[in-house]
């Protein structure tokens, strides 16, 4: 693959390499273990801004971590203010006692490590680019349409509400995968009845409209990089989801930033917690009250030790819905109301086409879809 010198000569031809690399199927860990010491050009992000935020500096926008282990009254008013404060103000909060037992929690992270780190081999017979697979491991799903390559490798499994059969899933993640999905798209369930009473509706309101009824789980591998400071594990990005619930391990070498007040801000590993964050598509139906906010990964710092993280993205039924979705009637009307509809209506299907499209590219997916 082409070094910065070669880019710099002109010697490069962009979309050769990037098919090369994307025909070994091997993924960013086939570079890793065949020795790689410096970027390929294809992952190399020009202009990259490497701020990252400290936690003890004056000021500093912080990730509100929220206790669901009260369930009397007045203790479930208190959490619904701060999910609504988080929501609107951070679009990142992290659940602690959220009742996912934390073994699954272990052996989904483990699981989904013994997957990315089986020889290549083993991994190819699931290599794919075709969406219509309800299971497939890639690197980079926008791999021929963004700007710059990042340094991960994916497996995506689409959990609900039509998960693949059992014996469809590698071994190595066959015993947790499923399971773990489950239990996120449960506790979106809570979350989404959570943000319903945030918003003054009826507690059952956005899980009515079907913000959950589709799971994709997607489990990311992050290896370690020798440049990191040339490229990203994922590039500056919102989800094109509702809501997104990660699972994220205890690995120091690089991890997920949140883009709040113009500050790249960590979003760190607390133990036992499940990060959820805003997605597009809740922004867009709660008429901008709550905040889908840019994030993005550093590529792995660390010399020999991966990064993991599994995030399970809240949805429509993506294979069957026809929906409409645009802000809630109750927010642009009546006496708690009175705003104008800042978007217009969109299918999931249409808005995920457009988010495919356009790749990882920096502009905000929902740009598209405002109303001016």
């Amino acid at each position: 693959m082409s070094t910065a010198t070669e880019e710099a000569a002109g010697a490069y031809d962009r979309l050769s390499e990037l098919k090369a690399f994307d025909d070994t199927k091997a993924g960013v860990k086939g570079l890793v273990d065949a020795g790689v010491t410096a970027v390929p050009a294809i992952f190399r992000h020009h202009h990259l801004q490497q701020q990252v935020s400290s936690s003890s500096s004056g000021g500093a926008v912080s990730i509100p971590v929220i206790d669901l282990s009260s369930s009397d009254a007045r203790a479930r008013a208190e959490v619904v203010a701060q999910v609504k404060a988080a929501a609107s103000a951070v679009g990142f909060f992290q659940l602690v006692n959220h009742g996912v037992p934390g073994e699954l929690l272990s052996e989904t992270l483990a699981s989904v490590r013994r997957f990315h780190e089986a020889p290549a081999g083993a991994k190819r017979p699931y290599y794919t680019r075709d969406p219509g697979r309800r299971l497939r491991f890639n690197s980079n799903f926008d791999l021929f349409q963004s700007p710059a390559a990042n340094w991960r490798d994916t497996l995506f499994c689409a959990a609900a509400p039509d998960p693949p059969p059992p014996e469809e899933l590698p071994p190595a993640v066959r015993g947790a995968l499923l399971e773990y999905g489950a239990a996120a798209r449960s506790l979106a369930a809570r979350v989404l009845a959570l943000l319903s009473e945030a918003l003054g509706l009826e507690r059952g309101r956005l899980a009515g409209i079907g913000c959950a009824e589709g799971i994709s789980v997607v489990c990311n591998y992050y290896p370690p990089c020798p440049e990191p400071e040339l490229t990203l594990g994922c590039s500056a990005h919102s989800d094109p989801s509702f809501l997104t619930v990660l699972l994220q391990d205890a690995h120091a070498g690089g991890g997920l930033q949140a883009r709040l007040g113009g500050r790249w801000v960590d979003v760190p590993h607390v133990a036992g917690a499940l990060v959820v964050n805003v997605g597009d598509l809740l922004q867009l139906v709660s008429n901008g009250r709550f905040r889908s906010v840019e994030h993005r990964v550093l590529a792995n710092r660390s010399r020999d030790t991966a990064r993991v993280s599994v995030a399970c993205f809240c949805n429509a039924d993506i294979a069957r819905s026809t929906r409409l979705y645009g802000p809630i009637a109750e927010l642009t009307s009546g006496p708690d109301g009175g705003a104008r509809a800042l978007y217009r209506s969109v299918t999931v299907p249409e808005f995920l086409a457009h988010y495919d499209m356009k790749g990882l590219d920096g502009r905000p997916a929902l740009d598209h879809f405002r109303l001016h």
